[in-house]
């Protein structure tokens, strides 16, 4: 194995794909059928399936489970022990469950002891908080919190929270990032739900 480092204690299975570049650190285990992309880092402890799709340019933190039906995007961030599901009804004697897929799209970031329930989508450059659960779709830029998780607002590329609107359009909010400079838009049925479920405790 060449081009990607991996750590004495850590298992990688043959017929895992690594990318070059990617680090597999301490005690990870990544299964057969795993494909990572380049330059991740892969931290402690962390499990990788077969059939899970990691791509390039994402940092896994440690304890973190990504199982058979997830892909991950470029870029995106796993905090540590954040929680990846693939199955809807779990039963231990189960002969014919059905994997559930779920997306992490690019960018995206996903907080310390955040559970993802399986069948959702994360929007590219979406903010999960810290020990959330999320139960459905959250949108790009979006920023969820709490169990169960609500659209709070949204964040910048940069990720810091955007306040500020800078114009309405016919389908899209544009916001103005007041600390790098950059223009957001996001759907207006997106803005339309934060502004609702911003207001439910």
């Amino acid at each position: 194995m060449t081009g990607f480092y991996v750590h004495p204690t850590a298992i990688v299975e043959e017929g895992a794909e690594i990318g070059e570049g990617s680090r597999i650190w301490h005690f990870a285990h990544i299964r057969r059928g795993a494909k990572i992309g380049k330059n991740c880092n892969i931290g402690k402890d962390v499990y990788i399936d077969s059939g899970a799709v990691v791509s390039d340019g994402v940092k896994i933190q440690n304890f973190v489970s990504v199982y058979r039906g997830v892909e991950v995007g470029r870029g995106s961030f796993l905090g540590p022990s954040a929680t990846l599901t693939n199955d809807l009804y779990p039963r231990s004697f189960s002969e014919s469950w059905e994997v559930v897929s779920t997306v992490i799209e690019e960018g995206a970031s996903i907080g310390a002891n955040a559970t993802i329930v399986c069948g959702v989508k994360i929007g590219c450059y979406a903010m999960v908080g810290a020990g959330s659960v999320v139960t459905r779709d959250v949108p790009p830029n979006g920023l969820v919190y709490g169990n169960p998780a609500k659209l709070r607002g949204f964040v910048c590329i940069c990720g810091k929270r955007l306040r500020k609107v800078s114009r309405f359009e016919s389908k899209f909010v544009v916001f103005h990032c007041e600390h790098c400079g950059k223009e957001i838009k996001v759907q207006r049925s997106s803005y339309e739900r934060m502004v609702i479920e911003s207001t439910v405790t």
